[in-house]
């Protein structure tokens, strides 16, 4: 079964937040091969129970209140103006992703960003200079032994973590990272 496209996070399974699963879906009844293992934010625990078509339908949200992505932590930077339809897109129909602390829905060009995905050392390599450098930017710290230091030390399961967003409209790259 194709998985739903979604328009703020395109590979959920390769970003980790849908897993192959036989696991039934809590609110659609159903067992459709994949389930959303991220963060949900309702008043009853949901974890590893929901299905990508029930978030991308926004029958998730309607059904059992919940959402994917704290609608607060979209646009933190507070550069871009959101639509409320744009916010409730990323909140109640996006697969969201876990981080160390509270996650961040970056924005550019007055709309979401797209979720690339988390990266550490290795990762940032292998995405190229583009992603080393929205890394870089986003800790303010210069060309030098101490920035260094701290790529190295980056790592996509055990923190520091970045995390890396690309505009949908011109492509730039941005990132924050965070830690235990």
């Amino acid at each position: 079964m194709t998985l739903p496209h979604f328009i703020y996070h395109p590979d959920p399974v390769g970003s980790g937040s849908v897993q192959a699963s036989y696991a039934t879906c809590v609110s659609c009844n159903q067992a459709r091969g994949y389930i959303y293992v991220g963060p949900v934010y309702a008043i009853d625990e949901y974890e590893n129970c929901i299905c990508p078509w029930c978030i991308a339908d926004g029958s998730a949200h309607q059904r059992l209140g919940a959402t994917f992505v704290d609608d607060e932590s979209i646009g933190l930077d507070g550069e871009d103006t959101l639509s409320e339809e744009q916010i409730a897109e990323v909140s109640q129909r996006t697969p969201g992703f876990n981080g160390w602390q509270q996650e961040c829905w970056l924005t550019h060009c007055d709309d979401a960003a797209e979720f690339v995905g988390k990266a550490g050392h290795a990762e940032l390599l292998e995405l190229g200079p583009a992603a080393i450098a929205a890394v870089q930017d986003s800790t303010g710290l210069e060309d030098g032994p101490q920035w260094r230091a701290f790529l190295n030390a980056l790592d996509k399961d055990h923190g520091p973590t970045a995390y890396l967003f690309k505009c949908r409209h011109c492509a730039t790259l941005g990132a924050y990272q965070d830690s235990h």
